[in-house]
């Protein structure tokens, strides 16, 4: 006899008597995805350009994602919105960035209904909605779409990918992350690798470990209960990490430099077809340097720098074909709608010299040609956190000008590939259709067959901004459905329209043409004259890569596209257009808890990020940790803060009470006492007292006095000439009784835990801080 079952909220069809005898049971009626509904695959890289994959044009080697677009669809004219979070937001709603109220990133936000990063709840993300069809739904890899203020345990954790739907989670919360040496949740908590790089760790197979964990898992107990794993890699971000031998395969290659890079992967995207054969290419950009006029010492470390993101690349492809072959192997590739995408164009964030030390640029402290080839044989190694120079950027997004954070195509017109063997009949072609990331979840709920629910959760729903491209499917003729499409990034926009493409650059279409610098800001004056005269125009239909602005020409046409602009903007709550850098790290935002002068922290628990840390640069502060030592003594890390890249450690060595500051891998300032600490409870204490002032524009925190202190009586003291000023390490988390990642002090090995009972640890810092806004804003919009 079969079971009676009835939906939840109607009424009970069952018998209830007095006894189980007079009655017979009905039950819930569980979820149930449709019968045959397929997989979902989203596999997003990031800030790879359109000229970078070797199926569109690179000389890079990706054999596996090649053999998904092979084995697919690949599109040539699909869109982002030229950053991180933003794009994010998008792939997994539907809707427009500022709808998703991420303009900006998450943690660069203003208190704006586009740009307050707090992703509103009636956008459903396609893993709420599969959820509620009787999906497993999974996220790994790389989140930043919670407001950094709540990544920590302290939460809310509403809208972490477990309170969004996601069945289970495992990545990094933040925009980027160590590749060695990740900080990794797992579900709702912090952990450790598993193993070292010693012993071959990297984040990128550990990534794909898991979602083939996840998948089995389930997979094993309900065969037929289909999945969505949002699949987010930190790769392509920087820094550029990836065992010796991948970029060792690349040696020479990039020899003739960025421009040769250019011309050959044009050439190619003509012959293979990704591209118009009449297409033009713009010129090299104003500042990007001659290669030829670079110094011999200068192509050879720049070329290693590209050496090493090729490998990196290659790397991943690998580990996405294991991911592929899993399915493969399981027998679900066939029906698994696979979408691979990157979130922007490649990245300028290394600057016109590239770096080996990404913490020193937000310090205000270059990087030298001379310090790159002292490191030349580390970089890609974890004791680098290394970009290329933008002259490679701007080659890795060959056909386009420019690069991410610009909505030039360089930076918003990115690869997109489709795959889905028991979908698509057609194998290996191109599709010229107009897209963007908003329709990739509208494709999806069409390709399965399901609506777009009036409600999830009990909160109304928005409706989706973006349409289905799944007529594209089949038929490479379809009629276009994208017609419209509006672009803004920090005050850089542009409009798509039926063929056409307007674009109002800022500061400019180049710095050196413009005079300007990244993140001035425009006024209402200002915004007048760009609109009077600031706008470009091109015919991307016959001019694919807008070589050619007809700005003069269609004078008319650019008018009424401008006005539509701002319809759009209107629409989607773009305005006001804000190009800010330096006023918005002062912006006052809310809070989980406010700053406190005096801190409690305990040992046991997850590492603190910087936007909730105390505050310890250029101000007094002190240390003091309640401890009891043993007999015999114990060793390791009171507090620490940072990484190889620059911070700070309290701990104690050899039973000696020691303390160290890190300046940016650069100088390394130690404090040590000289006599052994005694057995029994005691309090060990740093305290910090400024002795001058920051020189912020030149890199050099407040230099001070360091006192080392047993139960109040001072053992050891130094002056220190100078401390970081602005970032302590790319990892920015304070530590407790540990130093685990990447190391502040070369001295030890991670994670050094003390060995003694560490009961707390007090941090003091009532004294009045100096910061630099400008500077501060550098590392949240690098960070993306």
């Amino acid at each position: 006899m079969s079971l009676k079952e009835y939906r939840p909220g109607t009424r009970f069809p069952g018998v209830i008597g007095r006894t189980a005898d007079q009655s017979s049971p009905a039950w819930p009626e569980p979820v149930r995805p449709r019968e045959g509904s397929p997989n979902v695959l989203f596999i997003v890289l990031d800030d790879t350009g359109y000229g970078h994959l070797g199926c569109y044009g690179s000389p890079i080697a990706t054999p596996n994602i090649d053999a998904l677009a092979a084995d697919g669809l690949l599109y040539r004219n699909m869109h982002t919105t030229a950053l991180c979070s933003p794009s994010r937001a998008c792939i997994l709603t539907g809707r427009n960035h500022h709808s998703n109220h991420m303009g900006c990133l998450s943690n660069g936000s203003t208190g704006y209904p586009g740009t307050d990063g707090y992703m509103p709840f009636e956008n459903g993300m396609l893993s709420e909605i599969l959820k509620d069809r009787g999906y497993s739904t999974y996220c790994v890899g790389k989140w930043h779409l919670s407001p950094e203020e709540t990544n920590t345990a302290a939460g809310p954790y509403d809208r972490w990918p477990l309170g969004r739907g996601f069945d289970r989670y495992y990545g990094f919360l933040g925009g980027d992350t160590h590749q060695y040496y990740p900080e990794l949740m797992y579900d709702n908590h912090q952990v450790e690798p598993e193993t070292t790089p010693e012993e071959g760790y990297h984040l990128t197979p550990d990534l794909v470990e898991k979602a083939t964990s996840f998948i089995a898992d389930a997979k094993q107990v309900a065969p037929n209960k289909p999945f969505f794993c949002y699949f987010a890699l930190g790769a392509m971000h920087s820094p550029h990490h990836v065992p010796k031998e991948w970029a060792d395969r690349y040696k020479g290659k990039f020899d003739t430099g960025w421009e040769a890079y250019r011309q050959t992967v044009f050439a190619r995207q003509k012959k293979l077809g990704i591209i118009p054969a009449d297409a033009e290419l713009p010129p090299a950009d104003p500042d990007v340097q001659d290669w030829d006029q670079l110094s011999a010492d200068e192509r050879r470390l720049y070329a290693r720098m590209m050496e090493v993101f090729a490998g990196f690349l290659e790397h991943t492809d690998y580990y996405i074909g294991e991911l592929v072959e899993f399915l493969k192997d399981i027998g679900e590739y066939d029906n698994t709608l696979i979408m691979l995408i990157s979130d922007n164009g490649s990245s300028a964030e290394g600057g016109p010299t590239g770096s080996v030390n990404e913490c020193r640029f937000f310090n205000n402290v270059a990087d030298t040609v001379e310090d790159g080839l002292k490191h030349i044989d580390e970089i890609g190694g974890p004791t680098t956190f290394n970009h290329f120079p933008w002259g490679w950027t701007h080659a890795g997004n060959t056909p386009f000008r420019r690069w991410k954070r610009e909505t030039y195509r360089g930076g918003s017109t990115d690869p997109f590939i489709v795959t889905w063997p028991g979908g698509i009949a057609a194998k290996g072609e191109i599709r010229e259709h107009y897209g963007h990331i908003v329709d990739m979840v509208p494709t999806v709920l069409d390709a399965i067959g399901i609506e777009a629910p009036a409600s999830l959760r009990g909160v109304t729903q928005s409706p989706m901004e973006g349409v289905s491209l799944l007529s594209t499917f089949g038929d490479a003729k379809a009629t276009e459905v994208h017609l419209t499409q509006y672009f803004e990034m920090l005050g850089h926009r542009s409009l798509y329209h039926d063929g056409w493409r307007a674009v109002c650059p800022w500061p400019g279409s180049s710095f050196a043409g413009s005079g300007r610098k990244f993140g001035d800001e425009i006024s209402a004056q200002m915004l007048d004259t760009l609109d009077a005269s600031g706008w470009e125009l091109y015919h991307v239909a016959e001019d694919f890569a807008e070589a050619r602005d007809l700005a003069a020409d269609e004078h008319d046409r650019l008018i009424a596209m401008i006005g539509m602009w701002y319809v759009e903007a209107g629409k989607y709550n773009v305005l006001p257009i804000d190009s800010r850098g330096t006023q918005r790290i002062a912006l006052e935002r809310p809070k989980v808890a406010a700053d406190l002068e005096r801190y409690r922290l305990y040992p046991g628990t997850q590492s603190i990020v910087a936007a909730a840390a105390p505050r310890t640069l250029n101000r007094p502060h002190s240390f003091t940790a309640e401890v009891v030592i043993p007999d015999g003594g114990a060793d390791g890390v009171l507090l620490s803060f940072g990484g190889n890249d620059g911070g700070f450690t309290f701990y104690v060595q050899d039973g000696k009470l020691c303390y160290l500051h890190n300046y940016l891998a650069l100088d390394y300032f130690y404090v040590k006492a000289p006599d052994l600490l005694p057995s029994g409870s005691h309090f060990l204490s740093m305290q910090f007292e400024p002795t001058g002032k920051p020189d912020f524009r030149n890199g050099k925190g407040v230099p001070g006095k360091v006192t080392l202190l047993v139960d109040g009586a001072a053992v050891a003291s130094s002056d220190l000439p100078y401390t970081v000023p602005i970032r302590l390490g790319q990892g920015g988390a304070m530590l407790v009784g540990q130093d685990s990642g990447a190391p502040v002090n070369p001295e030890y090995k991670p994670p050094f835990r003390y060995e003694g009972k560490l009961k707390r640890v007090i941090v003091d810092v009532s004294g009045e801080a100096v910061v630099d806004h400008e500077a501060e804003m550098k590392v949240y919009l690098r960070k993306q």
